[in-house]
């Protein structure tokens, strides 16, 4: 985590958001020299910061003495989900009329993918995929499409915290093979699941740049044909660049 890359502004409303970030992205929980190293903050700084986060509700102090997400978060985070899917609604509306299949956005949520919107097919034989449910990384289109936008260190780290259980005979159960796909999806910009989550159902998805999140569409293998995968790709492409450009609109 680089604090330099971050825009100009109030400095201790940025090292504060430094902070939560460096912990979210370790897991939600962290030891208070830890979490200096990850946040690149002194000792001193990151005290007087967890502290005052502590005091709002926005971290707690474990019995350990280490520092974890605090419940203040809860409604915010909530809040935010609630208004990323009214925005990606359309453009994955857009999806489903262009692929004629279930569409679907999930982010990184900790050691897992959750799906936070999704259109579903007209088809009378489709794709539910609840909002927000959870799904493993390393079994989804989505979860690789995710794991994709970490390094090999931070993928690996984070398939530490999770059995990579075999959903199907066709999921990735080997940590090494896995991390030499992500190279492959990150060379080819999407990622696939032939039936490593569900049997019969495929999924193709595409990360979106500069968010952890992913884009998808998913299906019954007998419609997602190889004429399907080569027109879903740049569509999906596209979806993500749709939502990148959402994001980088609300955040100017």
């Amino acid at each position: 985590m680089m604090a330099s890359s971050k825009p100009e502004g109030v400095q201790s409303v940025i090292k504060a958001m430094d902070l939560l970030e460096a912990l979210a992205e370790a897991g939600g929980e962290l030891g208070l020299s830890d979490l200096a190293a990850e946040a690149r903050m002194p000792l001193p700084t990151i005290h007087r910061l967890a502290r005052t986060l502590v005091n709002r509700g926005f971290l707690r102090q474990l019995p350990n003495r280490h520092y974890a997400l605090g419940p203040a978060l809860i409604p915010l985070g909530d809040a935010a989900t609630s208004m990323l899917a009214y925005w990606a609604e359309p453009i994955l509306a857009g999806l489903v009329d262009e692929l004629g299949e279930t569409a679907n956005l999930a982010i990184l949520d900790g050691a897992k993918a959750t799906y936070v919107a999704q259109v579903p097919s007209r088809h009378s034989m489709r794709m539910f995929t609840e909002v927000g449910r959870q799904v493993s990384l390393h079994s989804t289109g989505v979860g690789k499409a995710l794991l994709s936008q970490l390094d090999d260190a931070a993928a690996s780290a984070l398939l530490g915290r999770t059995a990579l259980d075999p959903r199907t005979e066709f999921t990735i159960t080997d940590p090494q093979r896995l991390i030499e796909e992500l190279a492959t999806i990150r060379a080819q910009g999407f990622a696939r699941d032939e039936g490593e989550q569900e049997l019969g159902v495929n999924c193709i998805a595409v990360p979106v740049s500069g968010a952890l999140m992913a884009v998808s569409i998913s299906g019954p293998v007998q419609r997602l044909t190889d004429d399907l995968r080569r027109k879903a790709v740049p569509a999906l492409t596209r979806a993500a660049a749709a939502l990148q450009n959402q994001l980088s609109d609300r955040s100017a």
